[in-house]
């Protein structure tokens, strides 16, 4: 009897955990023709289109909801085999986790993974390292300086991995008895009063200039800002419009108590997707491989 390519299982294991196709070749370090070929002989050999279009992704069919924990435990079978006798002891575990991460992931998942580690391996330590002078995150990566970066997609080299951990949108946000309120929020009333610019390089210009210009408007920036957590005391304490706010940030605002209020931006802004990357050294490292499916779960989006 001719055995089927068991590799199609693992495959089959990513795209129902990832929800994309594009996500499971960066994954897997594929093409993206390649995870499509892929795709089509998973459902050859299921005889199941196993996963359907959905708006901007995927959506699995019943049969695949059916076969998701089956096709779970035999992945994880086939992994006890190559790595029994070599799982680490979490409770033991003693190590420094250096992440360079973006401030919209340490507001919003920071404390939540920093929980997770001190429950299941408290002798760890978590932390979050900043930009290196002229130090790209690939080199660091290449160099060992981090085990992962997390933020907002890169041009990396191909042998970095990457997996998508969630996508952010946008909002603009102001002090809640702000002027700007008094009518809708549109183009001319948006564009009145001063803005903050984040940016970790000092920038104040950028596309979001350009999508004003080609709407004939454009915009006043008298603050420049490193990062978002300045941002939003700054803009408490006066009449400056923070233009580009993460959703994911709005439950800091409220833990906080700061006394800001959101509004839908007048004009469209794509979404970003944050990743993790690391370097393939580390793909069987099993201390890097818990926290990279902690990370995920903590995330949590799809």
């Amino acid at each position: 009897m001719k055995l089927p390519d068991l590799n199609l299982l693992v495959a089959l294991d990513i795209l129902l955990e990832e929800g994309s196709a594009v996500a499971a070749a960066r994954r897997m370090n594929l093409s993206a023709p390649a995870m499509s070929r892929t795709l089509a002989r998973i459902r050859d050999a299921i005889g199941d289109p196993v996963l359907v279009r959905s708006g901007r992704g995927l959506t699995p069919t019943p049969r695949a909801l059916e076969l998701r924990e089956q096709v779970r435990g035999v992945v994880e079978q086939a992994h006890a085999v190559f790595t029994s006798g070599r799982e680490i002891d979490l409770r033991t575990l003693e190590r420094t986790f250096s992440l360079r991460a973006n401030d919209v992931f340490v507001g919003a998942y920071g404390g939540k993974l920093r929980d997770l580690l001190a429950r299941h391996a408290p002798n760890t330590v978590l932390r979050f390292v900043p930009e290196g002078d002229g130090e790209t995150d690939g080199d660091a990566l290449q160099a060992g300086r981090i085990d992962l970066y997390i933020s907002s997609m890169r041009n990396f080299a191909p042998d970095i991995k990457l997996q998508h951990l969630f996508t952010t949108s946008f909002v603009g946000i102001a002090r809640a008895g702000h002027p700007v309120f008094d009518g809708p929020v549109d183009l001319a009333r948006f564009t009145a009063y001063d803005h903050i610019s984040v940016s970790r390089r000092g920038l104040a210009r950028g596309p979001f200039d350009t999508a004003l210009a080609e709407r004939g408007h454009a915009r006043r920036v008298s603050l420049i800002t490193a990062n978002f957590h300045s941002a939003i005391f700054a803009v408490a304490d006066s009449n400056l419009i923070l233009p580009l706010m993460p959703r994911h940030m709005l439950p800091i605002v409220e833990r906080l108590g700061l006394k800001l209020r959101p509004f839908e931006l007048p004009l469209p802004v794509d979404s970003v997707e944050i990743v993790q990357a690391w370097h393939p050294r580390l793909d069987n490292d099993h201390a890097h491989k818990w926290l990279r499916r902690m990370l995920k779960d903590v995330c949590g989006e799809e």
